[in-house]
């Protein structure tokens, strides 16, 4: 060959090289007929690139999945949202030592540690807070990333199990039926434009298949979670290792490319990396703070029920007829919290109406008109505590009246809960009249204590008085004996031990309101 015709073949080269690279489509052609060439060739003969099809060798691997996988599937939907699953996963890592540790923070371990103590939930609250605290430092981060990474895996495990193989499957084989793992196919070779979407979704599901990953642990967990194995051990490595090397020989990603004539087809998959550790955590910190509120409020409401009944006889007691939970509904529509003293309140007004205008007022009446005081200070504080109780009492009655549709503060609250929720001024107006109806509620719940406190300790000294010789506050006791119906001593007991014992049910109710 002479020197000239080299040159000319060389240049030739050249210049199909520049060809190609200014015709992109050309490029592609050959791209793409270099990948058929290479799916002719390849081991795994999941394609026939002449008629385009998508062949039954390829539906057998995919069966192969799903008789493995398919049982595994049906026993563990909804498994990724478990909670219950989540718990096992984090609890499996623990020793009987730290479970028994776990255990104690269970709503009936706690109250029968709290009626252990004589119902001393500081204690126990004392107890419960330094066990979280050892109870946390377990989770050292060794322990916590192998949480992580199990919970992880079953998360690669799902969505790889979840896949539906069903709906693949029935392309080949029309008659094949969903979860009947007996049935016989009977797959034919089809167009593989009818699977290329399937092959897309089913890439990103296989990368971190990997053989040495801890699936042992994920699969005590989800026998530990179903009460059974959910698949043969074996079978599953053996399909590991399969499915290892389709991805590693990429026949899958080679059939998309020219399937979907795309030689640059590429696809990208995030390895999950969600933590749990610290939820499972929070979630155990606020259920034993639940626990211990919850027992606190029995035990409250234990002790305001046992104080009416002390009082009143029985805890049902209802006398406001405006300040009332009936009213309260409407507020709640508006997801206001309405009247907040309700019951306080029904027990203030049964006092003051059903005992203080009748016992303490006829011994008062007594006290105060008929005995002869030594000195007037003492009878100065009785008759104020008295008089100032007597006045509370008719502001309550008029308090209440004043919320009725008829009262001029019940009309404005009525006029606002029947405007628009739209109008956010409207809601606003509400919130501040409801709360100047709670805070005179509570007014009026302090008042009544304060003059309950002088009224009991004037009539303590009054009892005092009368148990002394000589007496040196009232003078004329033997007067007074015959005005007191049922005896002094009798009488003026219960009223001490009535004002005290309504005293501490306020004091409740005044806490409530600091809190």
């Amino acid at each position: 060959m002479s020197n000239s015709e080299a040159k000319s073949g060389f240049l030739d080269k050249i210049f199909s090289i520049l060809g190609r690279a200014s015709d992109p489509e050309r490029e592609k052609k050959r791209q793409l007929k270099e990948l058929n060439k290479q799916l002719r060739k390849h081991k795994y003969k999941f394609y026939r690139p002449k008629q385009e099809e998508a062949l039954s060798a390829l539906a057998k691997f995919f069966y192969e999945i799903y008789s493995i996988v398919g049982p595994a599937k049906l026993l563990l939907d909804h498994a990724e949202a478990s909670v219950v699953l989540k718990t096992i996963i984090i609890e499996n890592t623990l020793t009987e030592k730290q479970l028994e540790m776990r255990a104690s923070f269970e709503d009936s371990e706690i109250r029968a540690a709290v009626e252990e103590s004589g119902g001393n939930v500081k204690f126990v609250t004392d107890s419960l807070k330094s066990d979280l605290v050892n109870f946390f430092s377990i989770f050292d981060t060794s322990r916590v990333q192998s949480i992580n990474t199990t919970f992880n895996l079953m998360s690669i495990f799902l969505d790889f199990i979840t896949f539906d193989y069903y709906f693949f499957l029935r392309k080949f084989d029309s008659r094949f039926p969903e979860n009947d793992f007996m049935y016989n196919p009977r797959f034919e070779d089809i167009n593989g434009e009818y699977i290329v979407e399937d092959l897309k979704d089913f890439l990103v599901l296989i990368p971190y298949l990997e053989l040495d990953s801890p699936w042992d642990n994920l699969l005590d967990v989800l026998s530990a979670y179903k009460g059974t194995d959910i698949m043969n051990r074996k079978d599953w490595q053996k399909l590991l290792r399969k499915i290892r090397d389709v991805r590693q020989s990429k026949v899958l990603e080679l059939m998309v490319k020219v399937l979907d004539k795309d030689p640059g087809f590429t696809y990208k998959v995030q390895r999950p990396s969600k933590r749990i550790v610290e939820d499972y955590l929070n979630k155990l910190k606020s259920q034993v703070e639940l626990s211990i509120h919850k027992i606190l409020k029995e035990q409250r409401n234990g002790k305001i029920d046992s104080l009416a009944k002390k009082i009143f006889g029985t805890n049902a007691v209802s006398r406001m007829k405006y300040y009332t939970e009936k009213a309260n509904l409407a507020f709640a529509k508006k997801m206001l919290g309405g009247y907040i003293y309700i019951a306080p309140m029904n027990y203030l007004k049964a006092f003051l109406v059903d005992f203080c205008k009748k016992d303490i007022r006829e011994i008062s009446d007594i006290l105060l008109i008929r005995g002869k005081w030594t000195t007037n200070i003492s009878s100065q504080q009785l008759s104020e505590a008295f008089y100032g109780l007597m006045a509370t009492s008719e502001e309550l009655i008029t308090f209440d009246e004043n919320l009725s549709e008829e009262g001029d503060r019940g009309a404005l609250i009525n006029k606002l809960v029947k405007r628009r929720d739209a109008d956010k001024s409207n809601i606003t107006l509400l919130r501040k009249e409801l709360k100047e109806v709670n805070n005179e509620a509570l007014r009026l719940i302090n008042v009544t204590g304060n003059h309950l406190v002088s009224i009991a300790k004037s009539f303590k000294l009054v009892y005092e008085d009368y148990q002394k010789k000589p007496h040196e506050l009232i003078t004329n006791w033997k007067e007074i004996e015959g005005l007191i119906d049922g005896g002094v001593v009798p009488r003026m007991t219960e009223i001490y031990k009535k004002c005290y014992y309504f005293v501490q049910l306020l004091q409740f109710y005044n806490k409530q309101s600091k809190k």
